[in-house]
């Protein structure tokens, strides 16, 4: 039955696929060029043409080229898409796990503490609704380096959605195996670790979850704004050379690679829920 439903969903999705690019090729049509130019536009190359999305297939003839050969470097403007995806990925990743090094633990802290979470609360919450992009200023003043500003702004923006579902996990792991916990004399490390992990941890791997989706979307903007490397420069770069095309493609690619992320971290929520 599953198996069906997974096959219908399939089938489902490629005939909306093939719909969609269809209805966007047959949108397409070649700019009209004024045949009655003066003799200065033909000096120029011709009259000025009206800029216009590109059809679906020339996305696709650019994603066959580019894919080909994703990790050519001919120059600091001029690198593979592959490289500028393995600069955005990693900084996501170097934040994330930071943030990750941080946010679990204090969040267990804090969920396992009502003295904690009271005192510590106020600052989560004025903290929490910052942007992340506002802290990059005073990154790139104190860090000096781009590339760790830009490390940083993934860390700030991973932190809030972990820390809260890990203690919000933590707080709602029931008291009797708590309790059961006490009656064996186990310390409290132990029962964290025996105990309360294994109850909260598809809740705090749903934080995860949510962190690396802002993070992927955080680092685009980050990078439009550092310049230099990355996917988000990439298509500001592209943007600047009014080649649209690329433009497209690219966003395309990080839309394939965030849902990569999450799928990674949704099998990683599945085999925890299989294995309680």
């Amino acid at each position: 039955m599953l198996q069906s439903l997974n096959a219908r969903a399939v089938l489902v999705s490629l005939v909306l696929l093939v719909v969609t690019l269809g209805l966007w090729q047959l949108s397409h049509k070649a700019p009209e060029v004024d045949t009655e130019m003066t003799e200065y536009e033909r000096l120029m190359g011709g009259a000025d043409q009206e800029a216009r999305v590109p059809p679906p297939s020339q996305v696709i003839g650019l994603a066959v080229e580019e894919l080909s050969n994703p990790f050519y470097d001919a120059g600091p403007n001029d690198k593979g898409i592959g490289i500028q995806l393995g600069y955005s990925i990693f900084r996501v990743l170097t934040g994330f796990g930071l943030a990750a090094l941080v946010a679990i633990p204090l969040g267990f802290l804090i969920g396992m503490s009502p003295l904690m979470y009271k005192a510590l609360n106020p600052f989560i919450q004025v903290l929490k609704p910052i942007s992340p992009l506002a802290w990059m200023p005073l990154a790139l003043f104190i860090i000096k380096d781009s590339e760790t500003s830009s490390i940083f702004v993934i860390f700030i923006c991973s932190i809030w959605p972990m820390l809260i579902n890990t203690a919000f996990g933590v707080a709602g792991v029931r008291k009797d195996w708590v309790n059961v916990a006490r009656t064996h004399e186990l310390t409290p490390m132990n029962t964290a670790f025996q105990v309360i992990l294994p109850a909260a941890a598809p809740t705090i791997l749903t934080g995860m979850r949510i962190s690396i989706g802002i993070a992927w979307l955080v680092i685009v903007a980050a990078e439009m704004l550092v310049g230099g490397t990355g996917i988000g420069y990439y298509v500001w770069n592209e943007w600047n050379n009014l080649d649209l095309t690329s433009v497209i493609f690219s966003i395309l690619m990080i839309g394939l690679v965030g849902m990569l992320l999450d799928m990674a971290l949704a099998s990683a929520t599945r085999l925890v829920q299989y294995q309680e």
